[in-house]
């Protein structure tokens, strides 16, 4: 039986590399659902997200496939929720635990582990209140892929950072499988950006 994880996509010009991480997740074998917010649209068009899944994307909370709401529906259903990329927008929300729109409303209503890929530029990633925000998520028991920082071939890479932080009790092995899966991933995926260019 396959995995069932929700992709967040918040906005950020990292946006197209997640495409990359759903792909590899559906041929993999595992249930992907997309979650968009208004601003991800504007980097990324859902028709991409759609194509790689199969699924509708999701991306208000009033959803026709989701009659008794999407944050709850997807919620119930998903073993792992994956926010790639999140703005420093949303682990704000996510850290006050505001929610006022369907990605901040469902980090509310998923009890299971929630991990972030934080993607900004530096001078948004040094601001101490980005550093407190990321400080809270983790204190509350979310996983943070540490970013690699541009230019630095020494900086220790994400998947050794994910593996170096504490690690919340999850609900069986697939939630482990899933979070190194995605940990990897990204690892994989900046590699290949920064060899890009």
């Amino acid at each position: 039986m396959s995995s069932e994880t929700i992709i967040g996509v918040s906005g950020g010009i990292s946006a197209y590399k997640t495409a990359f991480l759903v792909s590899s997740l559906v041929q993999d074998g595992h249930g992907v659902t997309v979650v968009m917010t208004r601003a991800a649209r504007k980097f990324i068009g859902a028709a991409t997200f759609r194509a790689l899944t199969g699924r509708p994307v999701v991306s208000g909370p009033f959803d026709r496939h989701y009659p008794l709401g999407a944050h709850i529906e997807l919620a119930d259903k998903a073993d792992l929720l994956c926010i790639a990329p999140a703005s420093a927008d949303l682990m704000a929300k996510a850290a006050t635990g505001l929610a006022d729109d369907l990605l901040s409303t469902l980090l509310l209503s998923f009890t299971g582990p929630i991990v972030f890929a934080p993607a900004m530029n530096s001078a948004m990633w040094e601001k101490p209140a980005v550093q407190r925000n990321i400080k809270t998520l983790r204190s509350d028991g979310h996983h943070i892929i540490d970013r690699k920082p541009a230019g630095n071939p020494a900086a220790a890479p994400a998947k050794a950072a994910w593996q170096s932080r504490p690690k919340s009790k999850p609900r069986s092995s697939a939630y482990s499988r899933r979070k190194n899966e995605c940990a990897t991933e990204t690892e994989r995926l900046q590699r290949k950006t920064s060899n890009a260019n």
